[in-house]
Formats: structure tokens, C-alpha cells, sequence
């Protein structure tokens, strides 16, 4: 099945059928800010909300991940990772100028198979490589509970929607 987003109204393609509510969470290895490699299977036993995002440096991915920053007062317990191609060194800068402190920044920057697994990697458009704007929240039993593929890389995400998810996962 072909899946796609739009980026100011062009359909950019996406790749990979993507993952559903119910399906086992795919297993990825990222990057932390220190450079370390940090794999998802290891925040199994927590509830995720995962914030997938094309880059922190553009003003929708900034908004949403301050955004997700502040709602993770209301999911304590919760934890909230976002995950972009920015390179670590990026997304740790960005985290200080933002003060974000409530939410974890992984990069999938290496070898791309964050993207690859979780089938959302935009392979056309202008910002082909990058990954397209999603929302997956994953319940403690690494199962995914809830997943919002947003139709359009420059609106935001529901928030409550995500939230609502996690609470319930």
C-alpha cells in the first residue's frame, strides 16, 4: 500500500506501509544527545509517546515538541521521546534553547532505521530523507495503542489525541 503526507498540499510519498494500533512496536536503534546508542526496545515497561518530526530547526517541530515539553506534566509517569534526523549536537542545542527538559530527543541521523522500521521516511518532495510528521504512542507492553500519521508535514499534531492514548494505555 502507498502511503503519503502532503508538504503545503503536495503529496510527498512515504515509505514502508507504516505501523497500526496493535502491532508489536518496532525495534530501532537511535542516538542520544551524548552520542550514545539507545534502542527503543529498552523503554519497554513505560508508557511512549513517540513525536516523530522532520527537524527541531523548523518552527512547527519546535512548536510541537515544547508543546509535547509542557503536556508531559499531564502524562507523569509517561515518557515522551522526539525523534528527528538532526544530529544529536542539534537537538542537544535545541533542547537548552528551549529549556526543554520533559522530553528525550533521539536522532535516527546513523543509519536511518528508526524510519526504515517505522515506514516514515518521506522519499520525495523537497525534504526527502527526512521523516515525516507522526505521533505513536506505545503502551508498556510495547504495543502500539495509538498512531496519527498528520496529513500535512506543516500543521501540528493532536495533542490531546496523543495524550488521551497514552493515558489509557
Amino acid at each position: 500500500m502507498s502511503r503519503t503526507t502532503n508538504f503545503k498540499g503536495t503529496p510527498v510519498p512515504l515509505s514502508g506501509d507504516g505501523v497500526k494500533v496493535g502491532d508489536d512496536a518496532p525495534n530501532a536503534t537511535l542516538v542520544g544527545n551524548d552520542l550514545s546508542e539507545v534502542k527503543l526496545s529498552s523503554l519497554k515497561g513505560t508508557t511512549v509517546i513517540l513525536s516523530i518530526v522532520p527537524s527541531l530547526d523548523t518552527g512547527v517541530c519546535d512548536k510541537s515538541t515544547r508543546k509535547f515539553n509542557e503536556d508531559a506534566a499531564k502524562v507523569p509517569g509517561v515518557k515522551i521521546v522526539t525523534v528527528s534526523r538532526d544530529l544529536p549536537f542539534a537537538q542537544k542545542r535545541w533542547c537548552g534553547a528551549a529549556g526543554a527538559t520533559n522530553v528525550t530527543t533521539l536522532s535516527d541521523f546513523r543509519d536511518g532505521n528508526f524510519g526504515k522500521a517505522y515506514g516514515d521516511v518521506m522519499t520525495g518532495g523537497p525534504l526527502a530523507g527526512l521523516l515525516g510528521r507522526a505521533v505513536i504512542v506505545v503502551g508498556k507492553d510495547g504495543r502500539v495503542k495509538y498512531v496519527e500519521q498528520v496529513p500535512e508535514i506543516t500543521q501540528e499534531p493532536n495533542y490531546d489525541a496523543a495524550v488521551a492514548a497514552a493515558k489509557s494505555a
